[in-house]
């Protein structure tokens, strides 16, 4: 069975949440798919990575996303849900483990500090991940691959970044391939602060870099050029995590080859988007 977890919006934007399963239509590199198992996910449990670039760049907006990220914390983490926090810099720190306790999550997000170079502020909790930059490839490789890989149910990282990585040891296709192989859905806050860039040397395009690992998992980029767009930010994850439904289907294609599959679902209303991830890799045999 491949899952597809999807969120409809219309021609406005605006979050479309009664559709049935005879409204979707789903095809596998091009084959239609029979949708074997449909529903509305919203109380199904759901795994969430808050991951914090603590790199020189954030360093005037630091405060507000941990505000913001605090408040996102309380509104969507249920009891049967569970969070971990993690933030990358120079290297990759798992700050909370999963769990369900607000204020453990509330505490690890506070702990997050800008670290403009040297060492690092603590010691990595990966190994091998410590030289020189901002390892925002590892950090997602790494959770999804260290922590989310094993977890059941809806499966969400939130990136909070400018999108620029310096140094990882895993590429962006690495790190984009695991978090498809997981089911991971990335979500990622832009956050750019403009008076930290004004002048600076053109660098790589975090634009580019954040859009792939967001679409093609199922997510979306939302960009937080001012402190107040954060909280606005926040607030359409969490609509969007609560209007989001699922597509169960075994593919025709029954090849264990390791090849990437190409996924597009479609609904029968004209004018209707969905945002769904963009294919799988086949299991090998």
């Amino acid at each position: 069975m491949v899952n597809v977890l999807a969120i409809v919006k219309d021609k406005k934007g605006h979050l479309i949440p009664n559709l049935n399963k005879s409204d979707f239509e789903l095809t596998e590199d091009g084959t239609p798919q029979q949708i074997r198992y449909f529903s509305r996910e919203t109380d199904t449990p759901l795994t969430l990575g808050i991951l914090v670039d603590t790199s020189g760049s954030e360093q005037r907006m630091l405060g507000v996303e941990q505000e913001e990220a605090k408040a996102f914390v309380r509104q969507v983490i249920r009891p049967k849900d569970l969070a971990f926090v993690m933030h990358f810099d120079l290297e990759v720190e798992l700050l909370q483990d999963l769990t369900s306790d607000v204020s453990r999550l509330e505490r690890a997000i506070d702990e997050t500090q800008i670290n403009n170079g040297g060492g690092g502020v603590l010691p990595g909790t990966f190994p091998g991940v410590s030289v020189g930059g901002t390892h925002l490839y590892d950090a997602v490789y790494l959770a999804a691959h260290d922590i989310l890989k094993n977890e059941i149910g809806r499966k969400v990282i939130i990136l909070l970044t400018d999108g620029v990585d310096e140094g990882s040891k895993e590429t962006l296709d690495q790190a984009l391939q695991m978090a498809q192989n997981t089911d991971v859905i990335v979500y990622s806050i832009e956050v750019v602060d403009r008076r930290f860039s004004y002048g600076m040397m053109p660098g790589p395009d975090g634009d580019s870099v954040l859009n792939r690992l967001s679409k093609d998992t199922g997510g979306t980029v939302i960009r937080a050029s001012r402190e107040s767009d954060l909280a606005e930010a926040f607030q359409e994850i969490a609509e969007e995590l609560r209007t989001q439904y699922l597509l169960g289907y075994t593919p025709t294609n029954t090849k264990r080859d390791g090849a990437f599959r190409k996924i597009q679902v479609k609904v029968n209303e004209r004018g209707y988007k969905v945002q769904a991830r963009r294919g799988y890799y086949a299991a090998r045999s």
